[in-house]
């Protein structure tokens, strides 16, 4: 290989370095977002849906979740539990999700913003058939809605699975 070839590929692979490096300081830095003093509030962290059976199908359950708080809140994640549950955010007209898992599906941020008592759902869809016959008796799932007002807000549901 002759010197200047060395070069060429020398160069190429500082430039390729550098063009790394700035797209990650680049992505690290949208990602800021700055804490808000608004305050979320929900009407209920926990809903039973009872006895559900497989036969039935899929059931939902919208919960309540209001921006209490003197400024905007940014709802930047939200994700759920297992993958047999999806979960959607909704803000007046503004529908975003469903979004799932996070080690069975990328969840990207959202970056909805949450006026002060301005109220949204987030709705969670369980499939009582994802897991199969196995999936029958109780079952405990988790909803997670990251912002930037403070915690995590967590929505649980619990149910009794029958054939």
């Amino acid at each position: 290989m002759n010197k200047y070839a060395v070069i060429a590929i020398f160069a190429g692979t500082i430039l390729l370095i550098v063009v790394l490096i700035s797209s990650k300081t680049g992505s690290q830095q949208d990602q800021i977002v700055p804490t808000s003093s608004g305050k979320l509030e929900i009407t209920e962290e926990r809903f039973d849906f009872g006895t559900i059976s497989m036969a039935d199908g899929n059931v939902s359950y919208a919960f309540t979740v209001k921006n209490v708080g003197p400024e905007e809140v940014i709802l930047s994640k939200l994700f759920t539990s297992c993958m047999c549950t999806k979960a959607t955010l909704k803000i007046g007209d503004k529908k975003f999700g469903p979004f799932g898992m996070p080690s069975h599906v990328a969840i990207p941020t959202i970056r909805a913003i949450l006026s002060p008592q301005e109220t949204a759902e987030v709705e969670a869809v369980f499939d009582p058939n994802a897991h199969g016959p196995a999936g029958v008796g109780k079952i405990e799932r988790v909803v997670t809605l990251e912002n930037n007002a403070g915690e995590p807000v967590v929505f649980e549901f619990s149910a009794m699975v029958t054939p």
